[in-house]
């Protein structure tokens, strides 16, 4: 028996072929449209047993407001999204919002009436495979781009690390001259590079960077007896 079905794409063009394929193979396609806004409003007034919803960015922020509107308002009617190769925070996304399924844009027209079907019974609709790379990338995240911290450290020497890291904990020049063994006027040369390479204009705004990029946690602590010369 086929389903009662809305198809909503941001792209009309995806939205009326996958509704006259959908009518070919015997479905009741109540609506198709791409429409701005009011997705929630069209599926919400046809009262379809499924809608597929189209996206192109799944894991962009309130994406699936419409998917929320839609379980808060008819709860009976299940949401399929459709989108590209996901990534964890896509799928988190959209069964947080109250999805009952994923299918990819590029999937056949055999594998979107499986997830049709699966989601009018009340099934989780969405490739195990695609499943078992959200939970991979989940458990095993890759990793991430360096981030402010690190590029930071990167621009200081050994010493002009020491340096930092005793400008943070609140030594002036002389306590940082007779800490690393040197005369006060390197020490005062050293602090200024630091100052420079940071872009701050003062010690204290160079420890508030320091401790808020997370770079102090990646510095090694000025009592590791190393002095670079």
């Amino acid at each position: 028996m086929g389903v009662r079905v809305v198809v909503v794409d941001e792209h009309r063009l995806l939205a009326e072929a996958l509704a006259s394929a959908l009518k070919l193979r015997g479905h009741r396609v109540l609506a198709a449209a791409a429409p701005a806004a009011g997705a929630a409003e069209l599926v919400i007034s046809r009262a379809p047993e499924v809608c597929l919803l189209g996206t192109a960015a799944p894991a962009e922020p309130g994406v699936f407001e419409p998917v929320v509107r839609i379980k808060r308002e008819r709860p009976q009617i299940a949401v399929v999204v459709l989108g590209p190769v996901p990534s964890p925070r896509g799928i988190a996304a959209a069964f947080a919002a109250g999805a009952s399924g994923y299918v990819r844009h590029d999937e056949r027209i055999e594998g979107v009436e499986r997830a049709l079907a699966k989601a009018r019974a009340g099934e989780v609709a969405i490739a195990p495979q695609l499943l078992q790379g959200a939970f991979a990338e989940l458990l095993n995240p890759a990793a991430q781009p360096d981030d402010e911290g690190s590029r930071l450290l990167r621009l200081l020497t050994p010493r002009e690390v020491e340096v930092l890291v005793r400008v943070a904990e609140g030594e002036d020049t002389r306590l940082i001259a007779a800490g690393m063994a040197i005369a006060p006027s390197t020490a005062r040369t050293h602090v200024q590079r630091v100052l420079m390479k940071l872009g701050v204009g003062s010690r204290l705004e160079a420890a508030a960077l320091a401790a808020r990029t997370g770079l102090l946690d990646r510095a090694a602590p000025s009592g590791s007896g190393q002095t670079v010369v």
